[in-house]
């Protein structure tokens, strides 16, 4: 409750604060840059070490796999017969396609499934989630952001991007068992612990909501897809290869069924991918994921 509760605290204060006349025009995009190149790569030293990789987590895994590929099949289809700007296509790819399986997930599913299914949730969230959006987001990205790139220059964005950069070495690590501890541990949990506030407040400073935006119909395109479709998806599908009342079922439809990544929000802001558009997404779509979280959660048993 505690995490819920500041969710929804930072989503508020960022909003407040855009009544600031001191406050600079670019405070977003200042925000997210820290988060990109000092909190991410945090967390995957943090996290990514001592997980245990097991072969039983590749289903709830290849969930998020399955929702950022299903987006992107989507919302490609659609732009195009819709229309859209490919900003706009390009935003609706990215951030409805990723789960916020993290700082809204974990809390979640730790307080339904227990410790157990957190350890699922770790999974999902950094062997897929954050791979997706350390590495296949950018090239979303860069295939429908404004500047033209070559080959060369997304593969370099990818190799250069710091999550990216330090998720191979927490892979590595993990591999030879190495792990931080003491006061290094100590600092990593440090600026981990801001990335609730900082990201949320970023986006509360770009939300925007009235009867102009409510009507947006790529916002609830997006949301439906995010918050009904896809997890409707795997919802059934999964119900052939896992037995229902597994812990593993659970878990993977749950996840599935988070609100929009904040990180991918970011990304997509970052590379001007309708910034209006991705902070909608994630301001409307994190309280709403709390009313239809309930229901899937009744529905999984």
């Amino acid at each position: 409750m505690t995490n819920i509760l500041l969710v929804i605290l930072c989503l508020i204060i960022g909003i407040l604060l855009q009544q600031l006349k001191e406050l600079p025009k670019d405070a977003p995009k200042t925000l997210n840059t820290y988060l990109i190149y000092i909190v991410l790569p945090a967390l995957a030293l943090l996290h990514i070490p001592d997980t245990v990789l097991s072969v039983r987590l590749l289903l709830p895994v290849l969930t998020a796999w399955v929702s950022f590929g299903l987006s992107w099949l989507l919302f490609g289809s659609l732009g195009k017969k819709l229309g859209w700007s490919k900003a706009t296509t390009g935003c609706l790819i990215i951030v409805p396609g990723l789960a916020n399986t993290s700082f809204i997930g974990f809390p979640i599913i730790e307080a339904l499934y227990g410790s157990e299914g957190l350890k699922i949730a770790l999974m999902v969230d950094q062997a897929g989630s954050f791979i997706i959006v350390s590495s296949i987001a950018i090239i979303v990205a860069s295939i429908y952001g404004h500047e033209k790139k070559r080959k060369r220059d997304v593969t370099k964005k990818i190799l250069t991007f710091p999550p990216f950069i330090f998720f191979l070495i927490a892979l590595g690590m993990n591999i030879f068992d190495l792990q931080f501890s003491g006061t290094m541990h100590e600092i990593l949990q440090a600026f981990a612990g801001t990335l609730t506030p900082i990201a949320l407040i970023s986006v509360g400073l770009q939300v925007k909501i009235n009867a102009e935006t409510l009507s947006l119909k790529p916002l609830w395109y997006g949301l439906g897809y995010k918050l009904l479709l896809i997890p409707c998806l795997i919802f059934f599908v999964y119900q052939l290869v896992l037995p229902t009342y597994g812990i593993l079922y659970k878990v993977s439809v749950m996840e599935t069924a988070m609100a929009p990544m904040i990180t991918g929000s970011i990304i997509a802001i970052n590379h001007e991918l309708n910034p209006k558009l991705a902070s909608l997404l994630v301001g409307i779509g994190i309280p709403l994921s709390f009313i239809t979280l309930l229901g899937w959660y009744y529905l999984v048993g």
